[in-house]
């Protein structure tokens, strides 16, 4: 049930963010209207459902890549943050544990944990234990190493897709300008001379630009954001597997160790 509802959480957002993206659309567009007093008072009237179809087929996509965008950011803001790869709490239980070399402790502690540190620790012992006989401090800095790259790959695999949405999301909307050009080039070939003969196409021109460019700033603003905070959280990561190591080696904090000498 958590996870289901972590799931529609995200949609549900992405929905509600999506509606207020097209009245903020909805709004720009009818401000920019030079057209007579009677025209304009028509186009501010005029409903969010009824501006997304004038954007023509593009739409959908667009519309579908800002829901996939609204969910990868709910799900990096979630899992891209301190309390969710380094609890302060558990690190402290940890630290306590492997200063004592209680490592059954620490693994014990660690199966109600599913933060990236727990993965780090676990592993780290598991796979050290299954190696070696004796516990030596090379070969866990090294199964840590390894496990903490795992871990940095399993994120910026979301936040690379931010980036990518980004990228794709200006191309959909080029994509919709160059539609609806032809669409109004069309009515030209035909014989069309009335500004209202070219209002559809050129409608759909600019409808798409604005929704692809709703979609592609926060999605890029959303990648810097969090590949700074998974680099930061990452170095944090790795300094503290090596202090716990440390730890567990040589039975004593060294923060305290190196203060005192």
């Amino acid at each position: 049930m958590k996870s289901l509802y972590s799931i529609i959480r995200p949609l549900v957002m992405a929905l509600a963010l999506f509606a207020v993206a097209m009245a903020i659309t909805s709004r720009t567009a009818s401000a920019q209207g030079t057209g007579p007093p009677p025209i304009a008072a028509k186009a501010e009237k005029e409903s969010m459902l009824n501006i997304y179809q004038k954007g023509g087929w593009i739409m959908h996509f667009i519309a579908l890549s800002s829901i996939v965008v609204i969910a990868i950011i709910s799900f990096c803001a979630m899992k891209i943050s301190r309390k969710a790869m380094l609890p302060s709490g558990f690190e402290k239980s940890l630290a306590i544990a492997f200063t004592n070399q209680d490592v059954s402790s620490a693994m014990k502690l660690c199966e109600g944990n599913e933060s990236s540190l727990s993965h780090v620790v676990r592993e780290t012992f598991t796979k050290a234990a299954a190696g070696v006989s004796v516990y030596s401090k090379a070969d866990l800095e090294a199964v840590a190493a390894e496990t903490i790259f795992h871990e940095e790959t399993k994120y910026m695999l979301w936040v690379n897709m931010l980036n990518a949405l980004a990228a794709i999301a200006p191309m959909m909307g080029l994509l919709g300008t160059v539609s609806g050009m032809i669409g109004s080039f069309d009515q030209l070939a035909a014989g069309a001379s009335k500004p209202s003969d070219f209002a559809g196409g050129i409608g759909e021109a600019m409808i798409t630009t604005a929704a692809a460019l709703i979609v592609a700033i926060p999605s890029m603003l959303a990648y810097f954001v969090f590949k700074n905070m998974l680099q930061s959280l990452i170095s944090q990561l790795a300094l503290s597997s090596s202090s716990l190591i440390s730890r567990f080696v040589t039975g004593m904090d060294p923060v305290a160790d190196h203060a005192e000498a």
